[in-house]
């Protein structure tokens, strides 16, 4: 028979043991996690909508933007307006002028064209959503619905816009949820 001691058999063994076996998967987790990471950022990539002009949000906000300097929210507060070219051109006269990208951009511009940037999000024509009524009126913030926007370098659709999307959140902020709120009874 052996004489070997067995740490994990007393009180403070017990406690060393635990440690080690916590170590052990802490030290596995490290290795895990961030290959998870790397592997939803691959497949946020994946579903990132080309556009015919490359525009990181997560660079534009870091300089000062903000949601409404670009995407103005006009009469009767519908829709959110993508920039005009004019808005683009206020900075891109006198930054970044040599990139292939802004020569575009200017090219757009001159030729009285608007860039033909790709929707992300779109709700059915038989729903009725206000802009104005969400962000001006509630104060609701734009991640709420459009997601981590200012942390992007592209961006793709990120948050569902489900009716039961849209009903978690009016049940959550108390916001009406009589079906009329949002759709034509006609």
């Amino acid at each position: 028979m052996s004489n070997l001691h067995n740490p994990c058999q007393d009180d403070w063994g017990h406690r060393i043991c635990f440690l080690a076996i916590l170590l052990v998967i802490l030290a596995v987790l490290s290795l895990y996690l961030p290959l998870a990471s790397t592997a939803a950022e691959q497949d946020a990539a994946a579903k990132a909508i080309e556009q015919p002009l490359p525009f990181s949000h997560k660079k534009h906000v870091s300089q000062g933007l903000e949601c409404q300097g670009c995407h103005s929210i006009p009469d009767p507060g519908f829709a959110a307006t993508y920039p005009s070219e004019e808005t683009c051109m206020a900075c891109h006269s006198f930054i970044k002028t040599d990139s292939p990208h802004i020569e575009k951009l200017v090219s757009f511009k001159t030729q009285g064209e608007k860039v033909p940037w790709d929707r992300i999000y779109r709700v059915p024509d038989y729903v009725w959503f206000s802009h104005a009524s969400h962000v001006l009126d509630a104060a609701v913030e734009c991640d709420v619905c459009h997601g981590l926007v200012a942390e992007r370098d592209v961006l793709f659709q990120e948050k569902p816009t489900t009716m039961a999307s849209c009903m978690d959140c009016h049940s959550t902020h108390g916001a009406p949820l009589d079906c009329d709120f949002c759709h034509d009874p006609g």
